[in-house]
């Protein structure tokens, strides 16, 4: 299986399986001396580990990640420090259960990519979905904790902000509330109302979609080119890598098609003698050029397609059949992809920090 690293000078090569004994990434192009340990990463690994509310799947994994090559002890300082040297990032699975899929082996669930798995490598792993799983993704959050340490001055934070038909209010939006309540939530009125809701949703054995919303502050302007390495375009690439993200969007987005060209169009105005946007349609990107502005990209998670409810499916011999899907599965798998979001954020924009500072010296 090819296609398993992104990324063009911060390069990330994700290995394992969801049920096998571990999983991890390679991260290549982290340049020397940078200050690393495994506690810079494991917050972040944290935000999205499972089981730590009813909204997600209740299976255990601590997700202790391990730094396993890339990093030496500074002379001067004492601390661990990157050599510029591969880093390989190691997270042991603890908890996989994989009789819960024995008796689905042979049949194709509906909405995942058992059937388009099996077509193109005429082989797969049914417990949990092996590569396809989501539970890859959790390397990539580690990855991403390299990346913020490559680019300190970009601050990258995510929200949900639509949980099936209910979106929040914008004008109640309060990054403090994201850490308060178990969505990653920016609306505190919202996320007690989709508290209600996700508790119907999950008893009933169904899912439900969200969205999420990504922002990085602090990006500078010139980041990107304007035809085959636009930001925007390497962005909207890297969510929609994400398991289960069906659309991405920048800025205003498909809003924008609403829009006239003067709601749309971004003024400009001179203050304390630098250029000044009066607002951010463009999402931060102009040309595939960051603007300087906050980057904005929004990205829609499809409902999980594991769910209790039976469904119409066909076996591996082509017979017709009916399944249910057991085991431990989120209600909405767009909760835990908000760190996941976050993380691609921060590869791309350490990727494409290292290219700008190759082309322009800056």
């Amino acid at each position: 299986m090819s296609h398993n690293t992104f990324g063009h000078l911060f390069r990330v090569t994700t290995f394992g399986e969801s049920h096998g004994p571990a999983i991890g990434c390679v991260v290549d192009g982290c340049p020397p001396m940078i200050t690393l340990s495994e506690s810079d990463l494991q917050g972040w690994l944290d935000k999205r580990r499972p089981g730590q509310s009813r909204f997600t799947t209740q299976r255990r994994e601590p997700d202790q990640v391990r730094i396993l090559s890339g990093v030496f002890e500074d002379d001067a300082t004492g601390e661990q420090v990157t050599t510029g040297t591969p880093i390989c990032l190691m997270i042991e699975n603890v908890d996989h259960r994989s009789k819960d899929y024995g008796e689905i082996k042979d049949k194709f669930r509906p909405g995942h990519a058992d059937f388009t798995y099996l077509e193109k490598y005429g082989i797969r792993d049914y417990r949990g979905g092996g590569r396809s799983s989501a539970r890859e993704t959790a390397s990539r959050v580690a990855a991403g904790g390299v990346a913020r340490l490559v680019i300190p001055d970009i601050t990258i934070r995510g929200a949900l902000v639509q949980v099936g038909p209910h979106k929040i209010d914008r004008d109640r939006w309060d990054w403090d509330a994201v850490d308060r309540n178990p969505f990653f939530c920016p609306d505190a009125d919202a996320a007690a109302q989709w508290e209600t809701y996700l508790d119907g949703v999950r008893k009933s054995g169904s899912s439900c979609g969200a969205v999420v919303e990504v922002v990085a502050s602090g990006v500078p302007a010139g980041l990107g080119a304007p035809i085959y390495g636009k930001i925007d375009q390497d962005l909207a690439s890297a969510m929609m890598s994400i398991n289960a993200v069906k659309g991405v969007e920048i800025g205003a987005g498909f809003a924008s098609a609403a829009l006239s060209g003067e709601e749309n169009a971004d003024e400009m105005r001179m203050e304390d003698e630098k250029p000044v946007f009066l607002s951010n349609q463009a999402g931060g990107v102009l040309g595939g050029i960051s603007t300087g502005q906050d980057v904005v990209v929004r990205f829609a998670v499809k409902p999980t397609s594991s769910i209790l409810a039976p469904r119409k499916t066909v076996d591996r011999n082509g017979q017709e059949t009916d399944i249910v899907t057991k085991g431990r599965h989120d209600p909405c798998v767009g909760i835990r992809a908000v760190p996941v979001g976050e993380a691609m954020a921060a590869c791309v924009l350490a990727d494409h920090v290292l290219r700008h500072r190759g082309q322009t010296g800056r």
